[in-house]
């Protein structure tokens, strides 16, 4: 599983001009799953997720945790987090978790945020989403459950 973190002051996700999910200060996730994955990792990622502190303190230190700011999350499916570029120019995907799969797993990773008090909006699986962001920082961070 990997996800990539951007801590943002705002973000929002557009599907055929309609806005499905939006946050204001948080973080915008780009969640992606590989065809080995379970719940297990699922479960690291999340406590790493939940967990992680990139917000700015009084003494602008990267010291506290989303809750700690009150920010929102803006979650957003991406399958081309596994794209292998060894070979040629065109990306593959084989690494990546099957369609009906991943689209379980993403729904149950934001369904496990929003039970422990996170305000979760999504994008839509599978769509062709347009996602605008203003990175805080810029702050990126890049999970990957290989390597917790």
């Amino acid at each position: 599983m990997r996800i990539v973190i951007q801590r943002v002051k705002y973000a929002s996700c557009t599907v055929d001009g309609i806005v499905t999910g939006k946050c204001d200060k948080g973080l915008l996730l780009f969640i992606g799953f590989k065809n080995s994955d379970t719940l297990v990792e699922m479960e690291k990622m999340l406590k790493k997720v939940m967990g992680i502190r990139i917000f700015e303190d009084e003494n602008q230190k990267m010291n506290k945790s989303l809750l700690d700011v009150n920010g929102t999350i803006l979650a957003i499916s991406q399958f081309t987090l596994y794209a292998d570029c060894k070979h040629g120019n065109r990306p593959g995907f084989t690494d990546a978790m099957e369609f009906n799969k991943a689209s379980e797993y993403y729904d149950l990773f934001c369904d496990k945020l929003i039970s422990n008090n996170y305000h979760v909006e999504k994008g839509i699986f599978g769509a062709d989403m347009k996602i605008e962001l203003l990175n805080d920082g810029p702050v990126t961070i890049i999970l990957d459950s290989d390597s917790l």
